[in-house]
């Protein structure tokens, strides 16, 4: 498989991340995108991420060799639709969404089976759109592939290379299990990130005591509902059938939990139920990513005086360190350090630190 044109349509956090990886590893390689916005294109091609400054109709990718399909489900499948009569005979064409049977259907019904072969990039963040793009988002993660009955076996193999070029671990499912299985371990706890968030707002008093208060625990649980709403309705528009039932499972689940706690709290039944769950969780293997590095952040005292925040902010100026972010962390989620400051890159962080350090500030490292 030869890569000389890569197209993206949709370019928001996913798309950008990949192409940055790109450009950083083989600059010579031309890519073109297409956005909602024509700001976004804007913006991508003065990043030097893309080669094209304005938004793009389809004919411009007739000489891809793969096209990223980086819209919301429903949006992807309309524009395959399109793409069918003008893409050539060798492009590939793979999406980045989290689910498959719907697209993989139109797929079969076009029959596009020789040129389309899935993909998911189990990744991500909260924060999304092309500002928040970074090239180690795909590092070490795991990047589902989903090939078709017609997939060729070089294709598979090719592309399979083309995704470990990226920094990413390449696992091939087919795409019906894909979709019960990204459902049960991405969709439904998203599901239950919302419905809890929803449930202590209902919840709360007029004081928004819980809101004050919410720290590690709660805060790390509901940090999926952050997410991009209308990215989260696409999903469970077309993956309807496998949310719903396990929501039930979960159901089955919590009614079965509670019925422990009203009967005998004290229960060996209970214990066990929580011994066994934590041995689970302790097993899972997740891969080490470089996601933190999408962050650049410290966090440290902050005296309670006066201009405190103006005297950190002068000291990092005069030393040429721009900040991209500052504020004060209202709950402690760690025991000390309530102020945050984020970088644009780990040089600055680290000098930052030094220089920081020097002045005898006390740095915390963020709790994982």
């Amino acid at each position: 498989m030869k890569i000389n044109k890569i197209g993206f349509i949709g370019f928001g956090l996913i798309g950008a991340s990949i192409a940055k990886k790109i450009k950083y590893d083989k600059p010579e390689t031309v890519i073109i995108a297409t956005a909602k916005h024509e700001q976004t294109i804007i913006d991508a091609y003065k990043l030097n991420l893309i080669n094209n400054d304005t938004l793009l109709s389809l004919n411009s990718f007739n000489d891809c060799d793969i096209i990223f399909l980086c819209a919301p489900v429903k949006y992807n499948i309309a524009y395959l639709k399109k793409l069918k009569d003008i893409i050539k005979p060798s492009c590939i064409i793979t999406d980045v969404g989290s689910t498959k049977n719907e697209i993989h259907k139109m797929v079969s019904t076009l029959n596009l089976e020789k040129n389309f072969i899935g993909g998911h990039p189990m990744t991500g963040s909260e924060k999304v759109g092309l500002a928040n793009a970074n090239r180690y988002l795909l590092e070490n993660a795991y990047y589902i592939i989903t090939p078709t009955n017609e997939t060729t076996e070089e294709n598979l193999k090719d592309f399979s290379k083309f995704v470990s070029s990226l920094g990413s671990i390449p696992l091939i499912l087919n795409y019906k299990f894909h979709d019960h299985a990204t459902a049960a371990i991405s969709h439904l706890p998203h599901m239950i990130a919302y419905s809890l968030v929803a449930l202590i707002e209902e919840i709360d008093n007029n004081e928004q005591i819980m809101k004050t208060i919410a720290a590690g625990g709660f805060r790390d649980m509901t940090r999926i509902a952050a997410s991009s709403p209308a990215m989260w309705q696409s999903i469970c528009m077309s993956n309807t059938e496998e949310i719903t039932n396990l929501i039930g499972k979960f159901q089955e689940k919590l009614s079965s939990l509670k019925e422990m706690l009203l009967t005998n709290p004290e229960s060996k039944e209970l214990y066990a139920f929580f011994e066994d769950c934590k041995e689970y969780r302790d097993s899972m293997l997740i891969p080490v990513s470089n996601l933190q590095q999408m962050t650049f952040e410290l966090y440290l005292d902050l005296i309670d005086e006066a201009g405190s925040i103006a005297t950190i902010a002068t000291i990092l100026a005069t030393n040429q360190i721009s900040i991209k972010n500052i504020g004060i962390i209202n709950n402690r989620e760690f025991e000390e350090g309530v102020l945050r400051i984020e970088f644009y890159d780990e040089s600055s962080l680290n000098k930052s630190k030094n220089i920081l350090k020097a002045k005898n500030y006390t740095i915390y490292q963020r709790k994982q």
